[in-house]
């Protein structure tokens, strides 16, 4: 049996370089989302069943239109970044860079289709 202390088992594994970023990213994004939700919630929420013709009207207004954009853009970037932290976490080899990949094309995929929706109701 080998006794090796914690910093001779972790010479030559190198170095991520991007833990503080995504460390830093996700704090960020959780704060943002901490104040978008329930801005999001209130704008939103006094809109829901009303006809079509009167929710066009209301996302014309900047406001709601930036808060929704906003809210949509800042959740699929957090929802991005977890579960890319998620993925290197339990997932290895090929998988890990495919899935990934994949994550990162369906988030950007839904907040471009989220945006293009606020979009076409605000204008």
């Amino acid at each position: 049996m080998r006794y090796l202390t914690d910093r001779k088992r972790a010479v030559g594994m190198g170095s991520a370089k991007s833990g503080t970023a995504h460390f830093w990213a996700m704090k960020v994004s959780s704060f943002a989302l901490l104040l978008l939700i329930p801005l999001f919630v209130f704008t939103f929420g006094s809109i829901v069943g009303a006809p079509y013709e009167e929710v066009t009207a209301y996302f014309a207004r900047p406001f709601p239109a930036i808060i929704a954009a906003l809210t949509i853009v800042v959740t699929f970037m957090h929802f991005k970044d977890g579960v890319q932290v998620l993925i290197e976490d339990y997932v290895h080899g090929t998988m890990q860079k495919v899935l990934i990949l994949a994550m990162i094309c369906l988030s950007y995929a839904a907040a471009a289709t989220g945006l293009f929706a606020v979009a076409r109701l605000a204008l």
